[in-house]
């Protein structure tokens, strides 16, 4: 056999004489090419059984899980939408063009990978006194996780206030490690989280419900609450029915036996079904006589707020009374004798009694100026309202978290609750009201108007109220041929 010959420095060698010094022969380049031919093929197949290794891997971090019990589909259609696209996409990617023969075997691919991976979902229901690690470690789900889907900031602030009853929805995988969270807040606000690589993402769920508009009409017999539970609307809406006319009628003390009322309101739907109440559109109420008709309307920049017919506003500077729903005890009487101090003393203002603990509302926009102990009040805060009004809040059990010395308040927010500090007999609220640093009576003093509805907006509200109006008319004339027909 003849080998070719190669130059070193110029000094021209022939392979022979290598090939002579280690004996090669015809066996050994057998032997040495089939050793090179195996090592090749056993490299190929170890990079090959890595790429698929890698390929699972990647895939099984992907995969969405069947939608989890009490969750519906229609959640986040779009958010799956987009996941199994790119989770496609990703397969493409990383898996050799030779295997992928075309769309319809990618999605199969995809398909297969998904059903293998739609198990390890854990309900755990919020019980009396849980919390977040409670829940994680009753479900086991790792405590690392937890700190990472807290750090994700206001996204999940709403994990903060679960309550008892509530339910979330863990994925996990074998090691424990959160794959995916589902919490329902409400039936149309809702969170879900799910881990990306080493890190989570939250998105927040929010559904629009159908809305219907229903009515409702009733006579008080003794009391708001009981007439309004008789035409079966919700407490809250009760309460919201009070807050729209509190500027006009005290409920505390002008309700008589014969006065009615008047609601439209929202009804919301879900997938056809009845989910709850909304807003009140529009209400009538008659006190003592005097017809008070309020209409929602929203501007064009969003701000909702409750109108007269002609536009006015129905909110005042200022609410009439700062408890719901309380009994007065003592009015305001410059010429009263303390209970207590049983001498002759001014009550420069009026007592609300109510159970202890009942919160306690700025009854208007304004500075607090005073938060703490005077004297007879006990626990106190005064609030300034501009250069001319001035509030006073005696007698409080306690004060509301948010609010201290130099605050700025809005009109109903709770500043405290009742109690019975200072000098009391029993649990009530004191409270004064001052024009110009002069005591005047809360229960009779005219309050300042809040500004009506702008100019710009003026005919397109009318117009929304005329219809409003309409409807009104027609619910009582119904509510009344039923009232004659039951007589």
């Amino acid at each position: 056999m003849s080998y070719p010959s190669f130059s070193q420095h110029g000094a021209r060698r022939s392979l022979t004489r290598y090939a002579s010094r280690f004996r090669l022969n015809h066996a050994h380049w057998i032997a040495l090419s089939v050793a090179i031919f195996g090592g090749t093929a056993l490299l190929t197949y170890t990079a090959n059984d890595a790429e698929a290794k890698r390929t699972n891997e990647l895939t099984q971090g992907l995969i969405l899980p069947n939608t989890p019990p009490g969750v519906a589909a229609t959640d986040q259609p779009t958010l799956q939408q987009a996941d199994a696209a790119a989770l496609e996409e990703m397969v493409a990617s990383i898996t050799p063009a030779s295997q992928l023969s075309s769309k319809a075997a990618r999605s199969a691919q995809l398909a297969q990978t998904t059903a293998s991976n739609t198990g390890n979902w854990k309900q755990a229901v919020v019980n009396k006194g849980d919390n977040l690690a409670l829940i994680f470690s009753r479900s086991g789900v790792d405590a690392a996780d937890l700190h990472q889907v807290m750090n994700l900031g206001a996204a999940v602030n709403t994990l903060k206030h679960i309550y008892p009853g509530q339910t979330l929805h863990l994925r996990t995988n074998a090691a424990g490690r959160l794959q995916e969270l589902r919490y329902e807040e409400s039936p149309t606000l809702g969170l879900h989280v799910r881990r990306e690589g080493e890190n989570y993402t939250a998105t927040s769920i929010h559904r629009i419900p159908d809305r219907q508009t229903a009515f409702a009409s009733a006579t008080i017999d003794s009391s708001l609450f009981m007439a309004g539970q008789k035409a079966n609307l919700p407490d809250n809406m009760i309460m919201d029915l009070a807050g729209i006319f509190g500027w006009d009628v005290d409920f505390a003390q002008d309700l008589q036996k014969g006065d009615r009322f008047t609601v439209l309101y929202d009804e919301l739907f879900l997938d056809g079904e009845r989910i709850g109440e909304g807003n009140i559109l529009a209400a009538e109420f008659i006190n003592q006589g005097q017809v008070y008709q309020a209409i929602r309307y929203t501007d064009d920049e969003g701000r909702t707020d409750y109108y007269t017919p002609d536009g006015h506003s129905l909110r005042k500077a200022f609410l009439r009374t700062p408890v719901e729903f309380s009994r007065i005890s003592s009015t305001f009487n410059l010429k009263r004798k303390h209970p207590i101090l049983n001498r002759i003393r001014a009550h420069k203002g009026v007592d609300y009694a109510a159970p202890q603990g009942t919160p306690i509302k700025a009854t208007g926009d304004g500075r607090v100026v005073f938060r703490g102990v005077k004297g007879g009040y006990g626990n106190v805060v005064i609030i300034q309202h501009g250069s001319t009004y001035s509030t006073l809040y005696g007698h409080l059990s306690g004060f509301a978290r948010s609010v201290n010395t130099g605050t700025r308040v809005r009109q109903g927010q709770t500043i405290g609750y009742l109690g019975m500090t200072g000098l009391a007999t029993g649990p009530h609220l004191h409270y004064e009201f001052l024009v110009n640093n002069v005591h005047r009576d809360p229960l009779s003093v005219k309050f300042p108007d809040a500004m009506p509805i702008e100019a710009r907006f003026r005919n397109d509200f009318l117009k929304q109220a005329q219809s409003m109006l309409v409807q009104l008319d027609q619910v009582r004339g119904r509510s009344t041929q039923v009232a004659l027909r039951g007589n």
